[in-house]
């Protein structure tokens, strides 16, 4: 089986770590992403990750409590490096060499993004996790996600979402949805669907990048999405 993408960015959310939690990491999740990981790496994809905080700290909901939005948005960045961590160990302990690169400088924990080192490390096979999202705040990890693809010229963003792909509205409150083997990312701007933010939907139309939206809780589809046969299991946005 041959991969139809040779680098990906993989874009995790955060609360899909919680599992059935309320809170935190779920340990069965990460441990699956990690295998799946891994199952896509031996076939020779290289794969950048870009994984949320939201199961940790959300800079809008901090701000709802009355926190600084700069300072809640910085307080989410940390949450998603602890996420990051967590995947990094994951993935480790089942072989696959892993590097953490921060936008925010930690260096007792993780090395600082710079463009052409992550781009070595993927080369070299090792899973590359970008931390910290943009290291600005009012940008989301989605963002980060299609800023850091363009970066290093990945193939594809595919986001790993808990609905097998995009839907005319939401499948969980309404049995009649319609959901979409294929759309434009001008239909996604245009009929305001909730799939990424405006911003980061932009910046895939302006650089025509490919973006696929999938179940990734059921195991085995990540390798699916990049083998090509994404229109049983998710929705592929061009």
């Amino acid at each position: 089986m041959t991969p139809v993408y040779k680098r990906i960015l993989l874009k995790l959310s955060g609360e899909a770590l919680m599992g059935n939690q309320e809170f935190g990491i779920c340990s069965d999740v990460i441990t699956s992403y990690a295998r799946q990981i891994k199952e896509i790496v031996d076939m020779g994809v290289e794969v950048g990750i870009v994984i949320g905080g939201g199961n940790i700290f959300r800079g809008l909901s901090g701000a709802e409590q009355g926190v600084d939005r700069v300072t809640g948005d910085h307080m989410g960045m940390l949450a998603t490096v602890i996420n990051s961590l967590a995947l990094q160990n994951s993935i480790e302990k089942l072989g696959v060499p892993t590097r953490v690169l921060t936008a925010i400088e930690m260096p007792q924990i993780a090395e600082p993004y710079i463009r052409r080192r992550a781009e070595r490390h993927l080369e070299k096979g090792r899973v590359v996790i970008f931390g910290a999202g943009t290291g600005n705040p009012y940008f989301t990890t989605d963002t980060a996600a299609v800023l850091r693809a363009i970066e290093i010229n990945a193939d594809v963003v595919i986001k790993a979402t808990k609905v097998d792909g995009i839907y005319d509205k939401d499948p969980v409150k309404y049995s009649d949805a319609v959901k979409y083997e294929t759309i434009t990312y001008s239909e996604v701007l245009n009929k305001n669907l909730k799939v990424m933010d405006a911003a980061a939907i932009s910046l895939c139309r302006d650089n025509k990048l490919p973006l696929i939206v999938f179940n990734s809780l059921v195991e085995g589809n990540i390798k699916k999405v990049v083998l090509g046969e994404c229109n049983c299991i998710g929705t592929k946005v061009i």
